[in-house]
């Protein structure tokens, strides 16, 4: 009883100090199991799982024996994210470097070329460029490129902004359940064991579905706007003084000779991706150095690249070895079971059957109130453990919990 109490303890203070932004997500992610699990150590609530992972008697443990193992069942869920954070690190870094040497550059410049005047053209190139822009897996780098491309061209034609904004979110909040994107990324953490590429398998159907009838809404509302404004004329200049005015500050790291080479690179990575043909971290790490020896010859800008985009890097990495800590501790302890326990004894059991569609339908609200740090490694981690007492592998329940995501994009 005491071990639930501290169990749910532990995930409410999480989440209440995340949500009312008094400490870093990953401050809070290690600190406090850490002190919780501290406070279970001394008050003797660990002699079962201690003595089974320092394979001594239970008669002979100390309160020692209790604090030290701590050590090892953080080491052991670090162990376990670890491949996680590696294709995490190599995968961001990668399609940093593709968004540095202007990868989507040709297509922005090509889609604007052949929507011309064409309201319903532009609607729909908006649709197909914020398609795959998305694919990088930054949302705010999506929203740059696809906003300084498009927003002259809406502002010249008379089109309704709002179109810009609707059709952007959407089509990235479909790209976001990307394995590289933050939320899939939470999920990949927290759950072990769970396979990256067969995860992506299963997102990928529905992705593309969600992304081709967004597309076609893109059109109809393309036809509201031809009948509204009609066919106007937006001359070769005209798209040329859209991106002078648009060229950025690091135009000197692009580099558009080598755009075909770079476009074969990325598709080639998401190619063996999907076809599994490679294990993830070894595609995106391979990728990352040819990426780097292919457009950045020198030692010096190597390095100035790598500095650069290390931040962007670090954000999503280090809550992967943050959730490493957390589920080490939670797992291992056996607070996580218990806590499991005290959910499953409160819903009937004859709703059982249905955990996969109550975890999709707490996804939603949980991605909406709360953040993607507070629900993916506060909340997850119940919902897995109770779903594996219903006869749901972790994997159905992670998979599950991606599905109400585009609730979260509302928030945001």
């Amino acid at each position: 009883m005491l071990i639930t109490l501290l169990a749910w303890a532990t995930v409410i203070v999480f989440m209440s100090l995340i949500l009312a932004k008094k400490l870093h997500p990953f401050v809070a992610i290690v600190l406090i199991p850490i002190l919780f699990a501290i406070v279970g150590a001394l008050l003797g609530l660990y002699q079962a799982p201690t003595a089974k992972t320092l394979k001594l008697s239970a008669d002979v443990l100390t309160v020692w024996d209790q604090l030290r193992v701590l050590g090892i069942w953080v080491k052991a869920g670090l162990t376990k994210t670890s491949g996680t954070a590696f294709m995490l690190f190599f995968a961001i870094m990668f399609f940093c470097l593709m968004l540095n040497v202007g990868l989507f550059d040709p297509l922005t410049r090509r889609v604007i070329q052949l929507a011309k005047g064409d309201p319903l053209k532009v609607l729909v190139a908006t649709s197909v460029l914020a398609t795959v822009v998305s694919m990088s897996g930054d949302g705010t780098t999506t929203t740059l490129i696809c906003c300084s491309a498009l927003i002259p061209v809406y502002q010249k034609l008379r089109l309704k902004m709002m179109h810009l904004g609707v059709l952007l979110i959407l089509q990235n909040t479909i790209l976001n359940l990307l394995p590289w994107s933050g939320p899939t990324a939470r999920v990949i953490a927290v759950i072990e064991g769970i396979d990256v590429q067969k995860l992506l398998n299963a997102l990928l159907p529905g992705m593309v579905l969600a992304s081709l009838f967004v597309t076609a809404g893109a059109w109809w509302l393309g036809l509201a706007e031809r009948r509204r404004l009609g066919i106007q004329h937006l001359s070769d200049a005209d798209i040329a003084q859209i991106f002078a005015d648009t060229a950025d500050e690091d135009a000197a790291l692009k580099r558009p000779k080598r755009a075909p080479i770079n476009a074969f690179l990325t598709a080639a990575a998401l190619f063996l991706l999907i076809e599994g043909t490679f294990d993830p971290v070894f595609i995106f790490i391979v990728g990352t150095v040819l990426a780097l020896v292919i457009n950045y010859a020198s030692l010096k800008e190597q390095k100035d690249r790598i500095f650069a985009n290390s931040s962007e890097v670090l954000t999503t990495v280090i809550m992967v070895i943050g959730a490493g800590v957390f589920m080490g501790l939670f797992t291992n302890s056996g607070m996580s079971d218990a806590m499991a326990g005290s959910l499953v004894s409160v819903v009937p059991q004859s709703m059982g059957r249905f955990w996969g569609l109550i975890v999709i339908l707490i996804s939603a609200p949980g991605g909406f109130f709360l953040s993607n740090d507070a629900f993916f490694y506060g909340v997850l981690p119940v919902l897995v453990q109770a779903g594996k007492l219903y006869g749901f592998s972790p994997f159905e329940i992670g998979f599950a919990s991606l599905l109400g995501q585009a609730f979260h994009m509302l928030r945001a």
